[in-house]
């Protein structure tokens, strides 16, 4: 796939995960609400949801190319000697 599908693609998944956490949550939360008398059936399908959502996000930013960039950032934090706050400065 060419970079430029593969980042469309990548981009439209974590958009539509995005979409799915939200609207999981946000029925997980009406569905608190007693006045709504919604199905409780639907409660344990929105959390699920939650979790869909969030494999969704993780597979565009995969396709996308967008975790290489977290984990070069994660690599300089924890070991690359300039990021390092344990450094010992003696004078």
């Amino acid at each position: 796939m060419k970079r430029k599908n593969s980042s469309l693609l990548g981009n439209a998944l974590m958009v539509f995960g995005l979409v799915v956490m939200v609207v999981g949550v946000g029925y997980s939360i009406l569905n608190q609400l007693p006045q709504l008398n919604l199905p409780q059936f639907f409660a344990h399908g929105a959390i699920l949801s939650i979790f869909l959502g969030a494999v969704l996000w993780l597979a565009g930013a995969r396709i996308g190319g967008h975790e290489q960039v977290t984990d070069k950032y994660w690599w300089l934090r924890h070991y690359d000697k300039r990021c390092r706050r344990d450094q010992h400065h003696h004078s």
